[in-house]
């Protein structure tokens, strides 16, 4: 029974020994290999007949009377208790309330939405109208945080944001549903981002950079040449926002503060550019033929004719409208009825142009833009011609319709759960950072909504892509001290949030096909950790080719070794 127990001892210990210490034993083919190389030469003979003594004294001083279930829990826990030395300490998470979700929250709800499209639809809807629909929206989102926070501090926030809060503490049914919805939003969410940084760039920023060259085409053509350019240029910025990604989520998260402080700039930029039309309005001319505002390009000069010392010369103006350069040609009738104006598209904070802006104009597409109250003669069965020297709405707008233009700017309420892995307390930080988010954003549009309409003009805000101010940026234009502060600061916080999105919504799709929620995401949700890791292999493995201690690679060899790791 002895030897039994010293034969079981030795046999889990993880070192290799010999099975039995006596002489007449089966497994001497085993002893030669095991004792092979271990500068035993002058003793082979010796070992083949005699008994190892160190083995069996370290078998007795190994024996234990423990049963053998037990005997092996204790090796476990042992081994478990070694392991933990080894191992390094993990830094718990530090991030607080202030920086884990308020800031994140305020980063993805202000975006593009606020920078090219707010203007636009305050003229569209009018104050009230415009008013009513960011009061529903962030009163929704509000709601939803509330929700949000009564799961939060019903129990223990696993890592994972709100999908995992909703799929842990209603079911994985909830959780799917909502993610699923939750993926679609953020996606989507990214591409309309990635829209409006192209939007900026080609519009405002470098005109010249377009590929699908837009001047001098009007109506269909240059909306032809812009979708044409956003596709090519949305391909290459989507391509480089994925690399940035693929190479690592800790560049975005570095970027993420860089970002947040120029939507804070441009923010505060356009409150003190507002303060300042109060006192000195800034000079932004509107040129007006009858209630009309006609598109600025092409023209310098907001007159018909200009006196000169040899008499009444005509403007560029009037060589659009009419047929020859000279007093007696013929011009279009709406040209020669109505007179050519200029007016101020910025009258300032105390103008009282609120009043006119308080009730919407939703426009048909292709209608003309129109400045309310002032008087145009026209004839009622006039053919509308030379359209395309007058803005014009450029979609059929609807209540409905600024609603979903609006409603995703303030979907960012999410950021900040997102990140309850890396909170101190993400029971206390989630509910008040994620409130507190959306007060802040929402008394910033609610006040915006009022200010742009007590401080614009109507026709100047129903101006889209400002035809009719030589193409600046409205919301730019009112910024103090520069109009660059808020389209630099837009451009750089819409890129921000593109990132943000494409780095969300994989990871929320990956965690959705973990949980088997939807079967034909199983697979992908299984293979999904393997993928990743073999993913991160790769991207190791070609920045080790690309290094400087390897000049002499060719791509035959990266294409090899590519072929080699997917193989596997």
């Amino acid at each position: 029974m002895a030897a039994s127990g010293l034969t079981k001892n030795s046999m889990r210990d993880g070192n290799p020994k010999e099975s039995s210490p006596f002489i007449n034993s089966s497994d001497a083919a085993e002893k030669s290999q095991q004792y092979d190389g271990k500068s035993m030469a002058l003793f082979e003979e010796e070992i083949e007949t005699s008994p190892m003594v160190s083995t069996m004294i370290s078998s007795l001083a190994n024996y234990s009377n423990l049963p053998q279930g037990s005997k092996e829990h204790e090796e476990e826990v042992d081994n478990e208790e070694e392991d933990k030395k080894k191992k390094k300490p993990v830094k718990a998470p530090q991030l607080g309330t202030l920086m884990g979700v308020y800031l994140p929250c305020i980063q993805n709800i202000f975006g593009v939405i606020l920078f090219l499209r707010m203007t636009w639809m305050v003229g569209i809807g009018g104050v009230i109208g415009s008013f009513i629909i960011v009061f529903m929206c962030c009163s929704t989102t509000m709601l939803t945080a509330i929700s949000m926070s009564a799961i939060a501090t019903n129990g223990v926030v696993p890592a994972g944001g709100s999908y995992y809060m909703i799929s842990r503490s209603l079911g994985p049914e909830f959780g799917g549903a909502v993610g699923i919805c939750f993926y679609l939003g953020t996606t989507f969410a990214g591409a309309m981002y990635i829209l409006g940084s192209i939007e900026l760039l080609l519009i405002y920023i470098v005109p010249q950079a377009a590929i699908f060259k837009m001047e001098g085409l009007e109506g269909l053509e240059a909306e032809a040449a812009l979708l044409n350019n956003m596709r090519v240029y949305g391909t290459l910025v989507l391509t480089f926002m994925a690399t940035v990604v693929f190479v690592g989520v800790k560049y975005v998260n570095k970027l993420a503060l860089v970002f947040l402080a120029c939507v804070i700039l441009s923010i505060l930029a356009v409150y003190a550019g507002v303060i300042k039309t109060a006192i000195d309005p800034p000079d932004f001319p509107v040129c007006m033929l009858g209630n009309r505002p006609l598109i600025s390009k092409g023209f310098n000069v907001c007159a018909k004719t200009l006196e000169s010392g040899n008499g009444t010369v005509t403007t560029q103006l009037w060589r659009i409208f009419c047929d020859s350069p000279f007093l007696n040609a013929t011009c279009d009738e709406y040209f020669v009825n109505n007179n050519v104006s200029s007016i101020q598209g910025i009258p300032g904070a105390m103008s009282g142009i609120l009043k006119d802006n308080l009730f919407g104009t939703y426009l048909e597409k292709g209608e003309l833009v129109a400045k309310k109250g002032v008087a145009s003669v026209e004839g009622p069965d006039d053919p509308l011609t030379n359209s395309n020297r007058y803005v014009l709405a450029d979609i059929t707008s609807f209540f409905t319709l600024l609603v979903g233009i609006y409603f995703p700017s303030v979907t960012g309420i999410m950021a900040g759960s997102n990140r309850s892995g890396d909170l101190r307390d993400a029971q206390k930080s989630i509910p008040i950072g994620t409130i507190a988010a959306i007060t802040t954003t929402s008394i910033v549009y609610m006040s915006a909504v009022v200010l742009f309409g007590a401080c614009i003009e109507g026709v100047v805000l129903r101006d889209k892509f400002g035809e009719g101010v030589n193409g600046n940026l409205v919301i730019g234009t009112l910024a103090w001290p520069s109009p660059w502060v808020i389209v630099i600061g837009s451009f750089f916080s819409t890129c921000g949030a593109g990132l943000q999105s494409l780095t969300g919504a994989p990871r929320l799709m990956q965690a959705i096909s973990r949980d088997g929620v939807v079967p034909i995401l199983r697979a992908s949700g299984t293979q999904g950790g393997s993928l990743q890791t073999e993913l991160s292999n790769l991207r190791h493995g070609l920045f080790k080719l690309l290094s400087l201690e390897h000049k002499g690679f060719c791509p035959f060899f990266i294409m090899e070794w590519i072929m080699r790791r997917f193989s596997h």
